[in-house]
């Protein structure tokens, strides 16, 4: 029969655990920072963003009454959902491990649950209403170039765009800037072969995770260059560990929940990157 123990009974594993998810969820989750974060307090498990459309100024003649301007907001509704993990740690396991194990526990849950965070999200770029590149080509410094100047074009400021790449197919935009890696005297050629990272093209950061879902038989990422305001994440309840006692089991059953939900805020905000990796 499984008694439940309260954070008092296993302080010190509990605190140890918690400690170390939280601290890799907000480290590992490259997505969660890139884009706008609300939060869902107070009654129901949702949140109604206002998306305003642009309004125009005018020239007006002297002693000349303004025309009235209406502001009539549409709204996204982002409704959270659950994510969660279990595992069982034996006494003995805890006993007998060489290594902290609390810390570790911690670490694979925070690891599990900024992973699933960021595939919710990286999903979101195929809901881009615009797409560059092509799904059977190498990404190259154009499509960027081009993707940029579409989000540009609209006003929105370079630093606070960003573009998400997976990291095979930012093989081929490196490789395209470092003339296959021979080098070339640029700046940019250099810090690629230097850090292994590009940093910045046409004035957006550049970043690389693989979470990204492959979404053909080659080397098919979907990545995405955007605006902050492009895509929301709403959470409701942050990374929670929870634990419960199995006496005649002789060990502990932990949990880890993060309540949370993603969409999609402004969709001319946001380009979808196509490229197919030529080392898959």
């Amino acid at each position: 029969m499984a008694n439940e123990s309260t954070s008092s009974t296993l302080s010190e594993l509990y605190t140890e655990i918690v400690a170390e998810a939280q601290f890799v969820i907000n480290e590992k989750s490259i997505m969660k920072n890139l884009v706008k974060n609300y939060a869902i307090t107070g009654g129901g498990k949702s949140v109604e963003v206002p998306i305003y459309a642009a309004v125009a100024a005018a020239a007006v003649a002297e002693a000349t009454d303004l025309g009235n301007t209406a502001i009539n907001p549409s709204s996204v509704t982002i409704t959270a959902a659950e994510v969660g993990i279990m595992t069982t740690l034996t006494d003995l396991a805890r006993n007998s491990a060489p290594r902290n194990v609390a810390g570790d526990i911690g670490k694979l849950f925070g690891e599990a649950i900024a992973k699933k965070m960021d595939q919710d999200l990286l999903a979101k770029f195929d809901g881009f209403s615009t797409a560059v590149g092509a799904a059977d080509a190498a990404l190259t410094p154009a499509v960027i170039f081009n993707a940029a100047s579409t989000l540009r074009a609209l006003g929105l400021p370079v630093d606070e765009t960003y573009c998400v790449l997976h990291p095979k197919v930012a093989f081929d935009l490196k490789s395209g800037l470092t003339n296959t890696f021979a080098g070339l005297s640029t700046d940019l050629s250099n810090e690629a072969l230097r850090s292994g990272f590009i940093g910045q093209i046409a004035g957006i950061k550049i970043f690389e995770t693989g979470n990204m879902a492959n979404t053909g038989t080659g080397g098919d990422f979907k990545g995405g260059l955007f605006h902050k305001d492009a895509l929301g994440l709403a959470m409701m309840q942050d990374i929670k560990i929870e634990t419960q006692r199995d006496a005649s089991l002789r060990a502990d059953e932990i949990v880890a929940t993060a309540v949370y939900g993603v969409g999609e805020l402004h969709d001319s905000y946001g380009v979808e990157v196509l490229a197919d990796s030529s080392i898959l």
